[in-house]
């Protein structure tokens, strides 16, 4: 059976949408899977002028994704694609932007990489009075967000209730977490206040900037897939290579624009965790997902 995106009513719901966006009639050439890069089925549907990049999803989650790009681009100089909204198949809800014109990373140049570094510098240079997102929470993948501001409105408590113990309960749930694990988490989360360093001032995040969610083209680098809230820099400096290494004149473009606190370093397991738990939660039963059990283990502040 071929890829959902491709199927003749989804084709032409796709076809419909961007033709209203473009205002004069658009239709699909040619596709691109791009599943290995996500947790949605998505891929480029390719057509004259235009590609269009497409995602099946809930309606909630897209929802909450929209919100996050438009206050990137309300609140930043950082690019996002241009929406073109999100409809209704015989797949399930779908997601559509006008897709980038991609430099991939394997084609990257030191320019390229350094654009990552200098356009997470530059959100976080957008601040707010209180850590978190008020009236906005979102999704760390398909696990929902809480972005409410915490009483203390200190970081180390917003980092342990919004992120560390609702992960550590969805991981225990869904009983991927061995026992051992749930504990040794539960002690890092009564060390947080020693363990968190320097108090941040709170900054606009990515919030889930691993590389493949931040995209490098000709003229700079476009973020997609954000999950956005105020919090602590190092977080989104700790997600980059999360999942796939980046060379160091990312963070030396970065702290060109912003210092990075010597600490950081010491602390990039601990601003991990929540991922990590995030991945238990969703694949930890699978040859991708045990290999970070060993990482929960390995983070010890």
């Amino acid at each position: 059976m071929g890829h959902p995106l491709r199927q003749p009513p989804v084709v032409r719901e796709i076809e419909r949408a961007a033709s209203s966006h473009l205002g004069r009639p658009w239709r699909v050439a040619g596709f691109t899977g791009l599943d290995d890069r996500a947790s949605h089925p998505c891929g480029l549907l390719h057509g004259v002028s235009l590609s269009v990049f497409a995602k099946i999803g809930s309606e909630e989650q897209f929802a909450a994704e929209l919100a996050g790009l438009r206050l990137v681009r309300d609140l930043t100089a950082v690019a996002t694609p241009p929406p073109i909204g999100v409809i209704r198949t015989e797949a399930g809800a779908v997601l559509l932007l006008e897709a980038v014109a991609e430099v991939p990373p394997h084609a990257r140049t030191s320019a390229h990489w350094r654009a990552l570094g200098h356009s997470l510098a530059l959100a976080h240079r957008t601040h707010a009075p209180h850590f978190g997102l008020a009236g906005h929470d979102g999704f760390f993948g398909p696990l929902r967000q809480d972005n409410r501001p915490v009483s203390t409105d200190r970081w180390a408590d917003f980092y342990a209730e919004r992120r560390l113990l609702p992960h550590l309960r969805e991981a225990v749930d869904s009983g991927n977490l061995p026992p051992a694990l749930h504990r040794h988490v539960e002690r890092l989360i009564t060390r947080l206040p020693s363990l968190c360093g320097p108090e941040p001032r709170p900054s606009l995040l990515h919030g889930d900037a691993q590389q493949n969610n931040l995209l490098t083209t000709a003229h700079g680098a476009v973020w997609v897939d954000v999950a956005p809230y105020f919090g602590h820099p190092e977080v989104d400096l700790a997600l980059l290579d999360y999942f796939a290494p980046v060379p160091d004149e990312v963070f030396h473009a970065y702290a060109e624009v912003t210092p990075i606190d010597a600490g950081f370093a010491r602390r990039k397991e601990l601003w991990r965790l929540f991922g990590y738990l995030a991945v238990v939660t969703v694949d930890g039963a699978s040859a991708f997902g045990r290999p970070f059990l060993d990482r929960i283990a390995g983070v010890d502040g």
